[in-house]
């Protein structure tokens, strides 16, 4: 009996394999990356310019401008948008 059990467990491995092998090749493909918008460019430019301006300040400065990454990182977006209007 055990034999047998063997045997089948031993048939059915390969099976098995290649239908997991299958299913993965016939999966669905990611989806191709979209541009981002233009809404979305100049978020992504703000968000960049605002981090290097906050990466050159030293310590003392941080402290004056806001003490987290988010307020002063509203403050820039702020006045980056009225420079541009």
């Amino acid at each position: 009996m055990l034999t047998r059990l063997f045997a089948a467990a031993l048939f059915a491995a390969p099976l098995l394999l290649a239908q997991a092998a299958a299913a993965r090749d016939a999966a669905p493909t990611a989806k191709e990356a979209k541009e981002p918008s233009a809404g979305q460019s100049a978020a992504r430019d703000r968000q960049k310019k605002c981090g290097a301006e906050w990466r050159a300040l030293p310590a003392a400065e941080k402290s004056a401008q806001g003490p987290k990454w988010p307020q002063y990182y509203s403050k820039c977006v702020k006045r980056l948008k009225e420079q541009k209007a």
